[in-house]
């Protein structure tokens, strides 16, 4: 008997939506994971990140389109510091997928083999927005990108065998730039070892326990907090005391607040991001992210050298 014409329909759709060799779709948090993933995966997967490059990623607009996303998503990334704990369990308890649901095996916690820092002792939220697995801005520290990539590979080999070998093939290649851009990295800030640096957020504490640098002063009074006079005021006191003159800014942080603080104490304001393709020239790719963030921190310090103590 010949099938209805609607579900003969139906099956031509399902049978063209899934073919037998069908791209493994990915789906970042953040767009970081996101561009570690399409250099490992190549074109055996297709990568969705749900975070805008400009956007505070603790504060992410949960939108219907990102249920529809993650329902039909084979792999899940995500930081698995708590970065995402206010937007993304609603999200996934809407997608109702459970390939990538908590504890699933293509749910991946990209914090997984991280050495975290600023793990707290105790929850306090006096103290601000403080995570309590530590602090998950651990991509800056490039050492943790080779340690995410391998997370990756690893599950692409389980989910797509036959692509294996690329996929292995993908991440050498990944691993080598990355390493090869890490020494030029490490030069051009050992001049500046030491050297103290003005953050709106806690977002650089990796980076700069990774070169040597200084960041313990904040625009912000408590991560999350936005700044107020009084505390500024005690920023820029510090600033003058220390001589340090180099102010970070995101691209989703205001910048107004940098410049007034730079203006009024003789620093520069160096635009910087933590997400591919939130800077110029960085769409999808991290190491060029990390090569742009580095040599605009490099140059402003070189600039700022003669008046550090």
């Amino acid at each position: 008997m010949k099938a209805p014409r609607h579900l003969a329909l139906a099956a031509l759709t399902l049978g063209c939506a899934l073919p037998a060799a069908a791209a493994l779709r990915v789906v970042a948090t953040t767009p970081e994971y996101g561009a570690i993933a399409s250099a490992v995966g190549g074109d055996a997967v297709t990568v969705v990140s749900l975070a805008k490059p400009t956007e505070d990623p603790h504060f992410v607009d949960a939108k219907p389109s990102h249920i529809v996303t993650l329902n039909r998503a084979d792999v899940l990334i995500d930081g698995g510091a708590d970065l995402e704990a206010g937007w993304l369990p609603t999200l996934l308890d809407g997608a109702r997928n459970p390939k990538i649901a908590q504890g699933a095996p293509a749910h991946i916690h990209a914090s997984d083999g991280v050495r975290l820092l600023d793990v707290p002792e105790t929850l306090d939220r006096s103290r601000g927005d403080i995570h309590a697995a530590g602090n998950p801005h651990f991509m800056m520290d490039p050492a943790n990108a080779s340690i995410v990539a391998a997370h990756v590979a690893e599950l692409l080999c389980k989910l797509d065998a036959p692509s294996c070998p690329a996929f292995r093939a993908r991440l050498g290649a990944f691993t080598s730039r990355l390493n090869a851009k890490s020494a030029e990295w490490d030069a051009a800030l050992a001049p500046h070892r030491g050297a103290a640096i003005v953050t709106y957020h806690t977002t650089w504490r990796y980076f700069v326990a990774r070169f040597g640098l200084t960041a313990d002063t904040f625009l912000e009074p408590k991560p999350g907090i936005p700044p107020s006079p009084p505390h500024l005021a005690d920023v820029m006191r510090a600033m003058e005391e220390r001589k340090i003159r180099v102010v970070l800014v995101e691209p989703f942080q205001s910048r107004k607040v940098a410049e007034t603080v730079a203006q009024r104490t003789g620093a520069a304001v160096v635009d910087v991001c933590q997400f591919p393709g939130g800077l110029p020239g960085t769409d999808s790719d991290y190491v060029a992210l990390m090569d742009a963030n580095v040599r605009a921190i490099a140059r402003a310090l070189e600039a700022s050298k003669g008046d550090r103590p």
